[in-house]
């Protein structure tokens, strides 16, 4: 078990921003954080890393008590936070050789990390120079440079545009095959992209714990696509078990089925026999978000 969880709560003054919290976190595994803002996400993973203490309750990681065996939690853990710390004035292999310095890792390391992240066309410059996508792949890199065995990621894409959003989502599921990964996010498309399961804390208490698969097993299911060209909609209602469909923006639709079979496929034959290009293809999980909208919406 890569993170066992049993009875945290925190207090702040007489604030209570976790209430008696429980889960454990398989190995290999990628788990997301789901919860609105102040929910008490950014909490619980400063706890899960030893930035701070919890008021009550047993946590271990990677088999290691939190209170008991901290430098070997540390180690443990890869942790990049919601507001990245980085120093900005310093350049990337500069940052990265300061922080190997840290984990007593070899140099070699920071070339491994760099090609892993994508950092490679970046790296002659200044952290200050990079856009925010590039200075989450800093983030990113630093926390992966121990080559730990779980990471905790909070809120790692926020603030991204679509392009960087796609690439650091790639490289968390690209990661997420060798390495147990909890993120947190209040963002349910980032759940559905990157997770194998979904944990939705609201008002610091758990309110849902399941696989996504068994979210995906509902009796409807929204694909998202956008082509190169506009669509009437009569042309797409004809598709097989089609129950509705919206014209979100631009070129992208929003195709709902009545089906719990993957209908991606019909969509790109429709736009294939259309002469049509498909830019964007995705599946939407009516379920979480229903499901999300129901458990933290007092």
């Amino acid at each position: 078990m890569s993170i066992e969880v049993e009875g945290i709560s925190k207090l702040y003054g007489s604030q209570k921003a976790l209430n008696n919290i429980s889960f454990k976190v398989n190995k290999s595994e990628i788990v997301g954080f789901l919860g609105p803002n102040g929910a008490g996400k950014s909490t619980m993973m400063k706890i899960l890393t030893t930035y701070i203490d919890a008021t009550e309750g047993i946590a271990k990681v990677n088999g290691f008590s939190i209170n008991e065996n901290t430098q070997n939690v540390q180690q443990s853990v890869g942790y990049l936070p919601e507001h990245n710390p980085l120093y900005l004035d310093m350049y990337i292999k500069e940052y990265l050789a300061f922080n190997a310095n840290i984990y007593k890792v070899t140099k070699t390391r920071i070339d491994e990390v760099i090609e892993l992240t994508g950092l490679t066309p970046e790296v002659h410059k200044k952290i200050e120079q990079l856009s925010k996508g590039f200075r989450q792949r800093v983030g990113l890199a630093n926390a992966l440079l121990h080559d730990p065995d779980i990471l905790i990621l909070d809120e790692p894409t926020t603030g991204l545009d679509p392009n960087q959003l796609i690439d650091i989502r790639n490289l968390i599921k690209s990661l997420g095959k060798t390495k147990t990964v909890f993120l947190s996010t209040h963002i349910m498309q980032e759940v559905e992209a990157m997770c194998d399961r979904v944990i939705i804390i609201n008002k610091g208490e758990i309110v849902a714990d399941k696989k996504l698969k068994e979210l995906r097993e509902g009796k409807e299911q929204t694909v998202i696509v956008e082509f190169d060209y506009r669509v009437e909609d009569a042309f797409l209602l004809k598709l097989p078990k089609v129950e509705s469909v919206v014209n979100t923006h631009g070129f992208v639709y929003e195709i709902t089925f009545k089906t719990t079979e993957d209908m991606r496929s019909y969509v790109f034959d429709f736009a294939h026999d259309n002469q049509l290009k498909i830019l964007q293809l995705n599946q939407k999980n009516a379920n979480l978000e229903s499901l999300f909208r129901e458990l933290t919406a007092n």
